[in-house]
C-alpha cells in the first residue's frame, strides 16, 4: 500500500511541478494558482528591488475546497497503520536531506536569514520529522488489567481530524515542520496557511511531503493573509489550529478558535531576558549573548532583547562595554555572503517599525550605546538592514523593556543582585524564555525555581528545546494547554479514548490463574 501511495503521489507532483507559479496552493493533491482578490509581491529582504515572487492568495472557495479535500482524506489516512505512516515520514526526511541546500537558499531569499541560520533552522525542523518517525511508539496507549474483578481498562489515541497550521514569517521551514509532520503522523490531514510574507519554502515542504507518498488531500496549502486564516479557523471540517506569531494575534486566534469549538495552541511573542551575574565567564558567554540578541536579525521568539548586567557599577560596565564592542563587530550583509554576520529584517515596512522603536527609546530617555540607524550595506543599498543597536540605562517601565521589537535592538538594564534581576524579568507580561549566565550552581537553582517563564537557559543564550521535548512559554507568550512538538504535540494532535471492558466467560477462577 505504501509503495502505491508513493508512486501515485510522486507522479502527480512531478507532472504538476513547473506548470504553476511559485507559491501556488496545494488542494486535493494538485498545485493550483490562487484565485483570490489579492496578489502579494515578495521582495528579497537583502535587496528590496528584487522581486522574488508574486503570490496570489486562495479564494474563499479554494479555502473551503482545501478543507473539504482534507476531510475526505482523513478516513483512509487514519486507517493507515502507524508503521506505514512512519515509512512516509522516513521518505519525507530523505527528500528534505536531498533538497537541503535548495531549501536553505529558499529561506535566505524570502526571509533574509544568513545561510548558516537558514541551515540551522532547517536542521531543527528535520529533527521534528525524525521524532515523528517514531510514531508507532508515540501512539502507544496505557493498559491496566483487572482494575476490578474481571474488568480491564486501556487508552487509545486517535487523530482529531483536520488540523490547520498557521506559522510566522521568521522561520519559513522550521515552524511548519514543528506542526505538519506530527499532525500527519498522528493520522490527521493538515492544511498549511504559510506566512504571507514568506510563503515559498513552506509550500515546497508540503510538495515534498506529497512526493513522499501521502494520499491526495492529507496535506494541503492555502495561501493568503488574515482573511484566509479566519476562514480556515471557522471552517466546520477543521478540528484543531496550531498558530505561531505575535501575542496580539495569538490571543485573537485563541478566541476565534474557541468560539468555533476548535482545539487550539497559539504561541505568541516574547521579551526574553538574559541575566549576566558577576561570576559569569564573560569571554565564553559573549558569543552566546551576541547570537541570542542579533541572530536572525532579532526576528525570533527566543531572541534575547533585554540584557541584565548584575553587580556593582564596575562589573555592570564591564559587561556592557564587552557586549557593545562585540555587537559593533557584526558585519551586515546578504545572507548568501559568507562574511556577513547580521542579515536584514523581513521587509521595508518592518524595518521602519524597528526604526520607530529605536526613536521612541531615545525619546523616553534611554542612552544609545550603539546606534544601528542609517546603516548602508555598500553592495546592497536597497536592503532592509538595521544595524545592531544597544540601549543602556533602560528603566523597567520604558517601552524598550516592555515590548517586543522583533529586530536587532537590545535593552540593557542594571541590577544589584540576582533577586533584583529575577524581579525585573518576572515583571514582563511575557514568559517565553529567560537565560542566566553564571558559575554558581546555587544561583542557577534559585533562578530555575523563581523565574516565571516556560523555557530557561543556563549559560545558553537560546534555550530552544529539542524535538523530543515540548516548546512553549508562559503568560502572554502562549495561549492554550498543549505546547509545540515533543510529547505535548502528540497529545494535541490526538484524542484519547478510555476503554473499560469485561468479557463474559473469561472470568478469573476463584483460585486464580495457574
Amino acid at each position: 500500500m505504501a509503495q502505491q501511495l508513493t508512486t501515485r503521489a510522486t507522479a502527480k507532483a512531478d507532472g504538476a511541478r513547473g506548470t504553476t507559479p511559485l507559491g501556488a496552493n496545494l488542494i486535493g493533491g494538485r498545485s493550483v494558482p490562487g484565485e483570490g482578490p489579492l496578489t502579494r509581491n515578495l521582495f528579497n529582504p537583502a535587496d528590496a528591488t528584487e522581486l522574488v515572487a508574486a503570490v496570489r492568495e486562495a479564494s474563499p472557495a479554494q479555502v473551503d475546497e482545501a478543507c473539504a479535500a482534507a476531510a475526505a482524506a482523513v478516513p483512509v489516512w487514519r486507517a493507515t497503520p502507524p508503521t506505514d505512516r512512519a515509512r512516509v515520514l522516513f521518505r519525507f526526511r530523505e527528500l528534505l536531506e536531498a533538497n537541503f541546500d535548495d531549501l536553505a537558499r529558499s529561506i535566505v531569499r524570502e526571509n533574509g536569514k544568513l545561510l548558516s541560520e537558514a541551515r540551522g533552522s532547517l536542521r531543527r525542523g528535520i529533527d521534528v520529522v525524525e521524532f515523528a518517525c517514531g510514531i508507532p511508539s508515540l501512539l502507544m496507549g496505557r493498559t491496566l488489567p483487572d482494575i476490578s474483578r474481571d474488568v480491564d481498562s486501556y487508552t487509545v489515541l486517535e487523530p482529531v481530524g483536520v488540523v490547520v497550521g498557521i506559522p510566522p514569517f521568521n522561520f519559513p521551514a522550521m515552524i511548519p515542520l514543528w506542526m505538519m509532520p506530527l499532525a500527519v503522523a498522528c493520522g490527521n490531514a493538515f492544511v498549511l496557511k504559510p506566512a504571507e510574507k514568506a510563503p515559498l519554502t513552506g509550500t515546497r515542504l508540503a510538495e515534498l511531503f506529497q512526493e513522499a507518498g501521502l494520499p491526495d488531500g492529507v496535506v494541503s496549502v492555502a495561501q493568503g493573509g488574515k482573511e484566509v486564516s479566519e476562514r480556515l479557523i471557522a471552517n466546520p471540517h477543521v478540528q484543531a489550529v496550531s498558530f505561531v506569531g505575535s501575542s496580539a494575534v495569538a490571543a485573537a486566534v485563541y478566541r476565534a478558535a474557541a468560539v468555533h469549538g476548535k482545539r487550539v495552541q497559539a504561541l505568541g511573542g516574547a521579551k526574553n531576558y538574559l541575566i549576566v551575574l558577576p561570576d559569569a565567564d564573560l569571554p565564553r558567554s559573549m558569543p552566546a549573548l551576541i547570537g541570542a540578541c542579533f541572530g536572525c536579525a532579532g526576528q525570533r521568539c527566543l531572541a534575547g532583547s533585554a540584557l541584565v548586567a548584575v553587580g556593582d557599577r564596575p562589573r555592570q560596565d564591564a559587561v556592557v562595554e564587552t557586549f557593545v564592542s562585540a555587537a559593533r563587530a557584526l558585519k551586515p550583509g546578504d545572507g548568501l555572503d559568507e562574511a556577513a554576520t547580521l542579515g536584514p529584517v523581513i521587509n521595508q515596512e518592518h524595518r521602519q517599525r524597528v526604526l520607530n522603536a529605536i526613536e521612541r527609546g531615545g525619546r523616553e530617555g534611554a542612552r544609545v550605546a550603539l546606534d544601528g540607524r542609517g546603516l548602508s550595506v555598500h553592495d546592497r543599498p536597497d536592503g532592509c538592514f538595521v544595524g545592531a543597536t544597544v540601549f543602556d540605562e533602560v528603566a523597567p517601565e520604558m517601552f524598550l523593556a516592555r515590548e517586543e521589537i522583533f529586530g536587532p535592538v537590545v535593552s540593557v538594564l542594571r541590577a544589584r543582585d540576582l533577586d533584583e534581576a529575577i524581579t525585573l524579568a518576572n515583571r514582563s507580561r511575557y514568559g517565553n524564555s529567560v537565560s542566566l549566565f553564571t558559575r554558581s550552581g546555587a544561583a542557577a537553582r534559585a533562578f530555575r525555581a523563581r523565574i516565571q517563564a516556560g523555557m530557561l537557559g543556563v549559560n545558553l543564550g537560546v534555550p530552544a528545546p529539542m524535538a523530543f521535548f515540548s516548546f512553549g512559554g508562559w503568560k502572554e507568550s502562549f495561549f492554550g494547554d498543549l505546547n509545540a512538538h515533543g510529547p505535548d504535540a502528540v497529545a494535541f494532535y490526538t484524542r484519547k479514548k478510555v476503554v473499560t471492558e469485561r468479557w463474559f466467560g473469561a472470568e478469573v477462577p476463584r483460585e486464580g490463574w495457574v
